[in-house]
Order: structure tokens, then sequence, then C-alpha cells
């Protein structure tokens, strides 16, 4: 099915190609200044530190939906050795294969393309088998600290979860925005609760990845208006499964990703954040979520820590 006009309209909309130049790689993290960390740092106020990633384990959240994103294979490759002779000092090592977008995780720009194209107006045949993305991987993403907002949607609609069929739309994010008592603000990371995380949590992993919530393709325009740096929220599809629209898949990582060049994260741990936030009755906070910088990468776990 060819994109309909629908998407073409808003993707017309929210395109940032060429904004920071023909050469840009990294799309609205150029958001992220120097003065946008430096007033995010003022958002400490008592040091609480919020983990937001799942544990990385081998009975992790992928189910095989999707082929060959494959949870952590942990193997031990030397255990107690003493590899300079006997009675020196022993070491035990590891090694990890896993897929880089099977746990808690960013999106790197090159995660998906549309009618040829990625990021910045890029052919998608640079990303190649051999050497990954060429331009916009994940190791061009070289730090995101920033001012975060959690705009806890499940609690502005007065439910511990939003429902499966529930698409995130630009009118629940002003609910959430108003409950925050914070405007969102250019540079910033937004943090999208749906509660829908409890369903894994909870050892449902079937039912958490189908039926979801998740971002409706209005969104990316609500993003695009506060110049927003990048989105994560607490699903394993990010955008509403299955689509709003029959037979469109991914619109959402396509507008984010694409056309606008804004990193995207799933899988994320928000449950200890909104307890939080709730109990400060603030909902806004210094971020840490440094991408590991896999050259190449489409994408990169991460372990991402707000802190009040």
């Amino acid at each position: 099915m060819a994109l309909p006009k629908e998407f073409h309209d808003i993707a017309g909309r929210v395109r940032n190609w060429g904004r920071w130049g023909a050469d840009d790689e990294i799309g609205t993290l150029n958001l992220i200044t120097d003065e946008v960390v430096r007033r995010a740092a003022a958002e400490v106020r008592t040091g609480r530190r919020v983990p937001l990633a799942l544990p990385l384990r081998e009975d992790g959240v992928q189910t095989g939906l999707i082929p060959g994103r494959i949870n952590p294979l942990h193997t031990m490759v030397q255990i107690n050795q003493e590899i300079f002779g006997p009675g020196t000092v022993a070491c035990s090592d590891d090694a990890v294969t896993m897929g880089l977008q099977a746990g808690t995780h960013w999106d790197a720009l090159t995660h998906v393309s549309h009618s040829g194209t990625l990021y910045n107006g890029r052919p998608a045949h640079t990303v190649t088998a051999h050497g990954g993305a060429e331009f916009s991987g994940i190791g061009t993403a070289r730090h995101v600290v920033s001012r975060g907002v959690l705009l806890d949607v499940a609690r502005a609609r007065g439910v511990d979860r939003l429902p499966g069929g529930h698409a995130v739309t630009p009118e629940d994010l002003a609910a959430a925005e108003e409950l925050a008592g914070t405007r969102v603000r250019t540079g910033d990371v937004v943090l999208v609760r749906t509660g829908q995380i409890q369903l894994y949590l909870a050892g449902d992993k079937h039912g958490y990845g189908f039926p979801s919530p998740g971002l409706s393709i209005r969104t990316p325009e609500w993003f695009h208006a506060r110049d927003v740096a990048a989105v994560a929220n607490d699903t394993l599809t990010f955008e509403i499964f299955p689509p709003e629209i029959e037979d469109l898949w991914l619109p959402v990582h396509a507008l984010d990703l694409v056309e606008m060049g804004m990193l995207q994260g799933q899988n994320w741990n928000l449950e200890e954040l909104s307890t939080a936030c709730g109990e400060a009755g603030r909902y806004a906070f210094l971020l840490s979520a440094m991408p590991e910088p896999f050259v190449g990468g489409t994408g990169t776990p991460v372990a991402p820590v707000a802190v009040l």
C-alpha cells in the first residue's frame, strides 16, 4: 500500500531536512544546546535518581515478532582464569549477543526509511549489510543529556494503564502537560507514559506487545511545534499497534525519524518515575540517556536515569 496523502501532508509540515545544513546527521539533537543543558541542571532539587531501563536478560521483552531482534544471550568466556600464570589475579569475562533494539533503547534516524529515503534526504541504500548506516548511525548521537518532561497520559486520563486500542493524541499530550504544570520547551526530551509496560512487568510479554496503546500519527506535529529533541515511551512499538489507519504500518516512525530527524525510544520503564513525579508534584527533571556509540548502528541499548 502506497503511503496516503494524509501521511505526505503531515510529512511536509514537520520536515526538518536542511534545517541544520545539508551535512547534518543528528537532527533535533541540535536543539540540545549548552544553554538547554544548563537550564536542565537547574531542575535537580533533591538528587533523587530514578532508573528507567528494563534489565537486559535472556527472557526479555522480545517474543520473536520482529525477525532477528533477539533478547540478550549472555555467555561466560572465562571464569576465574589466571591468565598471567598460576597464583596471579584471576579474571572472569563475558560476552553478549543481542538485538540493539531488544530492550530499553533508542532508534537511530536510520532505523526506518520510506520512499527510498532517510533523514535529510539521503538515500536508503546508504544502510548496508557490512557497514550498517553510513550516515546518521547511532554513533553520531554522541550525547543525550537534557531536560526531561514526563507526560503521564495514563494519569492525566485517570487510569493506571491506557487500553490497548488507545491512540495517544495531541489532546492527550496537552492534558498530560497541564497535569505536569510545565510547558514542553525547545530541546526537551519527552517521556510519554501509557502504563502499558505494567503487562510486561507482570509477566505477560505477548499482551505487552499486542494490542498496544501508542502515539497517533497526529502527534509528530505536536512535537515539531515545540521543537522537542527526542521522545520515548513505555511500549514495544512506540506508536499504536495495530495501526490506527488500516494497513499503514509505522507511520509515526517514518515521520519522527525520517522527516523530523528526531530520536525515539521504546521499552522505557516509566512506572517508578510516575510515582516519583506524583510524590514531588513536578514532572520535569535532568535526564541522562546516553546512546552506546555503535558505529553504523541503527539503534542502541540505553540505561537512562532521571534526576529530580
